[in-house]
């Protein structure tokens, strides 16, 4: 795949996901207008995020990891893979169904296990909360699988641009559901929210995945597959025999996950004993991590979505060396993006937040902002990571990737628990951000061992040379807007939402138009070739 080729995929997919995450948080500062950043706010997340946990724990990582290699693999077939997506879809669909019914039945032993200081004596109210929540939500499993199978069937027939732009749809949902509530009701408590609210906030976020699902099956019908229900396993082994590894790799994933929510909100809760009322638990630590997401998703995993099914052929045909050129290349593109994004992410944190979440207090505005400033550390580590990954999973190898995650989240769990033991409670979400950004810089290490079995050794001299710049780059660019901002007390000081814009959009759009300039001057590969690329675009477009 030739760069400009690469843009062109990417390119489509990183419009669809600015759009997605633009409203993405709208959507959260909505969350947060209504629900606070404290315990209420910690219950919705936490059953909100549930779904996501149970599905990507048995099936979701599976899907991924194997559907897009394995369908590649049987257009070969007579029926050009109909038959092979037909079974998947109705075996996985009927799994789905199943784990919903389980989880609905057992929803107060999941909150128990996820949040369990909610179970604590005081805290009653916000436990059943919880699990009201947990009951509404549970039904997203299945349309969360649905909508990852008819995204992978499209990208595997190189339709690439629908799967990114489904989840605006879903946004949109649920922003109406929140805005419909803030005229009602401004904000909710634990001791004012009613068993309808919870019920409108509960079935709306759901509606918002279920849309997000449906609107794909008229993008598999163009893709030229009809899917049928089709019972049985027939041609299925192979699949599910990657997806057992899959699993395991997810369940270490998630596992590491579930001591983040754990120690999360047993902050909040202890913090809540000491009679600190700014929000200090899981949902600082969720807002500020879907903020540190923004660049990874736009480039990180816009590229590696429309290189997969390309690096999957090369390793059918066993072009090895190919496979290392396109994973390089992939990493070089991503690092213009995700270097100086963290680099911004650490000085502008709290300024970035306090605009963002203009409708909460200050302080729970800064929080999440010293959060994420914690959190990007790790962005480009987590970034390259998933980029390796992607290159087990072409060589259809779901095994070896297992000791990689297994260390990162060892990493991550030993150090939550050192920072739970160690800070005060109010610190304990930031040392979650640090625990992350520590895992994944050392896994990094580890996983790209782990790959030379199939690759050889990956000649990272030339990503190292060039993420040092780009870093240099950023540094200099940015460094005296931070120093502006810092010596006008930007970050600190009361000012008005259009005020916060103005000095946000300031720092922010100077320093990346420096940045790019130095960038170029360093003689950025990647950044010159972009420029190249836009510049014909333009022209053509003339």
């Amino acid at each position: 795949m030739k760069t400009h080729d690469l843009f062109r995929a990417s390119g489509v997919m990183a419009i669809g996901t600015i759009l997605s995450r633009i409203t993405g948080f709208v959507r959260a500062i909505l969350g947060v207008a209504v629900l606070g950043t404290a315990l209420l706010a910690d219950t919705y997340n936490v059953a909100n995020t549930m779904p996501n946990i149970l599905y990507n724990l048995l099936v979701g990582g599976a899907l991924t990891a194997v559907f897009v290699p394995q369908l590649v693999r049987s257009f070969a077939d007579h029926d050009g893979g109909e038959g092979f997506a037909s079974r998947l879809v109705t075996t996985i669909s009927g799994i789905l169904l199943l784990l919903v019914i389980v989880g609905v039945i057992f929803a107060s032993s999941l909150v128990h296990l996820y949040a369990p200081e909610f179970s604590s004596p005081g805290f009653e109210a916000e436990n059943q909360i919880a699990i009201a929540f947990t009951r509404y939500c549970l039904p997203q499993i299945f349309f969360l699988g649905l909508f990852t199978m008819l995204g992978q069937i499209a990208n595997a027939r190189g339709s690439f641009a629908p799967l990114m732009w489904a989840p605006i749809a879903n946004n949109l949902v649920v922003i109406a559901v929140f805005s419909g509530v803030l005229i009602v009701q401004h904000s909710l408590s634990i001791s004012t929210i009613t068993d309808s609210q919870i019920q409108l906030l509960g079935w709306g976020t759901t509606l918002g995945i279920v849309v997000q699902a449906l609107i794909l099956i008229p993008v598999v019908l163009r893709s030229g597959i009809k899917l049928k229900l089709k019972f049985g396993v027939e041609g299925l082994g192979k699949s599910f025999t990657l997806a057992g590894w899959t699993l395991i790799y997810v369940l270490i994933s998630q596992l590491g996950y579930l001591v983040t929510v754990n120690v999360a909100t047993t902050a909040a809760v202890q913090s809540s004993r000491e009679g600190l009322t700014t929000g200090v638990g899981f949902t600082p630590f969720t807002s500020a991590y879907y903020i540190m997401l923004l660049p990874y998703s736009i480039v990180t995993i816009s590229i590696v979505t429309a290189l997969l099914p390309h690096l999957s052929k090369l390793a059918i045909e066993k072009k090895v060396e190919d496979v290392k050129v396109q994973l390089i290349r992939a990493i070089r593109m991503c690092g213009v993006v995700t270097v100086p994004s963290a680099v911004a992410l650490f000085l502008f944190g709290p300024l970035m937040t306090e605009v963002l979440y203009f409708g909460i207090s200050l302080e729970d505005a800064r929080y999440i902002g010293y959060v994420l400033s914690a959190l990007s550390f790790g962005l480009v580590a987590f970034s390259i990571n998933l980029i390796l990954i992607r290159g087990f999973n072409a060589f259809e190898d779901t095994k070896t990737q297992v000791t990689s995650i297994f260390v990162i989240n060892l990493i991550s769990v030993l150090f939550s628990y050192i920072f739970l033991s160690l800070l005060p409670s109010q610190y304990v979400t930031i040392g979650l951000g640090a625990a992350f950004s520590i895992s994944y810089i050392v896994g990094l290490f580890i996983t790209i061992s782990l790959l030379k079995k199939h690759t050889g050794k990956l000649e990272l001299r030339s990503v190292g040379k060039q993420h040092l710049a780009l870093f240099v780059a950023a540094l200099v660019a940015m460094l005296p807007f931070y120093a502006i901002s810092y010596s006008l007390n930007w970050t600190n000081a009361h000012q008005t939402t259009l005020l916060g814009v103005i000095h946000l959009a300031f720092v922010l759009v100077s320093g990346g138009a420096l940045y790019l300039l130095f960038a170029y001057l360093f003689k950025i590969s990647e950044v010159r070739a972009a420029q190249e690329f836009l510049s014909k675009r333009l022209k053509k477009s003339r």
